[in-house]
């Protein structure tokens, strides 16, 4: 078995991104080089537990159930994290223990918001088991929950100890998860790699087929660029608001629905080619550059509609959006296909227009 290790320094320590299929099964037969043998808690929710039970069977404690949390991006409570906790406490946690959030985005998300907040902090292993989590959420330790009014507004910088990436669980995701896990892909290419971009252009029937010599290392490229990143700022003050690339427009396409409509990716993919409307207009991006992203997200296949959603309603959510300091919305544009920047003096205008350019109603 091939596996990559790629390191992340963060404020409290270095730890590691690990990446190869079949990785869970080395995990369940050598639990103590990973630091699994000891007091833990797995938390994952029920379509994971369905589709890999007999890969995270043996993370869990003999005598001990794992604690399930609702699927769905309207699970990220603040109760649901309460559940958690009561979790925490029949299984007897004390500060020696680890959390592990076996899941997508969501289950990382709460599950490390609780590791973050559970005795004031434990430790916490992820194991990602979406194309969007391997590749983004679950590295770089953001963790939290959402409220009514918007997304992530309450949540803690909480690293890993370790992430485990293992690609055969991918196998058993719908495809328009899979596909909705590509455009946090395609937008690593776009921040950071205009070499990756090209290549998932090049690759893509390969990746979504899920070839075993493509797929880890796109996994693997998009953990550098992340990680990458985090090390220069864990706590976005400046080089990790690149990350944001697509997520202003998208948080809201998401809030305005519920959170019932679009999964993540697919908001983002809408948020990324609003964005780079946006982006010609100020004339970072060149139109050709505008049109090979939309080709690319095209022939990952169709999204949900935006067509009744209004840009003055996206507007007031925006409005709350945590990416907003001292009453300056930071906003990251496109330098073309490969980096970008952030810009904090984007006119309510703009983001009219870029919306609409999307298709949103006035």
């Amino acid at each position: 078995m091939s596996i990559t290790r790629i390191a992340v320094t963060s404020e409290r320590s270095t730890y590691a991104v690990t990446i190869g299929a079949g990785l869970l099964a080395d995990v369940a037969r050598r639990p103590d080089r990973y630091g699994l043998d000891g007091q833990r808690l797995v938390i994952t929710c029920p379509p994971v537990w369905r589709h890999q039970r007999t890969r995270l069977d043996a993370l869990v404690p003999e005598g001990q159930r794992p604690a399930i949390l609702p699927d769905g991006e309207r699970a990220k409570t603040l109760d649901n994290a309460a559940r958690l906790y009561q979790a925490c406490v029949a299984a007897h946690l004390d500060r020696s223990a680890t959390i592990v959030a076996a899941g997508g985005g969501i289950v990382g998300d709460v599950g490390g918001f609780v590791a973050a907040t559970y005795l004031r902090g434990v430790r916490l292993v992820q194991v990602p088991t979406t194309l969007l989590s391997q590749v983004d959420s679950a590295v770089g330790g953001k963790v939290g929950v959402n409220l009514p009014t918007g997304k992530n507004l309450v949540g803690a910088f909480h690293p890993p100890a370790l992430v485990l990436c293992d690609t055969d669980v991918l196998t058993t995701l719908p495809p328009r998860q899979f596909r909705a896990g590509m455009f946090e892909v395609v937008k690593y290419g776009v921040i950071a790699s205009r070499p990756l971009f090209d290549r998932i252009g090049r690759k893509l029937a390969a990746i979504l087929s899920q070839h075993p010599s493509v797929l880890p290392k796109i996994v693997a490229d998009c953990c550098r660029i992340k990680a990458h990143v985090v090390t220069i700022d864990e706590r976005e003050r400046g080089p990790r608001r690149a990350l944001n690339f697509g997520h202003t427009i998208g948080h809201a396409l998401e809030a305005l629905t519920g959170y019932r409509r679009f999964l993540h990716g697919e908001a983002i993919g809408d948020g990324m080619l609003a964005a780079a409307r946006l982006s010609v207009m100020r004339g970072t991006m060149a139109p050709s550059e505008e049109a090979e992203l939309r080709d690319l997200l095209l022939r990952l296949g169709r999204r949900p509609r935006v067509s009744d959603l209004r840009a003055t309603d996206a507007l007031d959510v925006i409005a709350r959006d945590k990416k907003v300091v001292a009453g300056r919305l930071h906003f990251v544009l496109a330098r073309g296909l490969g980096a970008v920047e952030v810009v904090s003096d984007v006119t309510t205008g703009e983001l009219r227009e870029a919306m609409r350019a999307i298709g949103m109603r006035e």
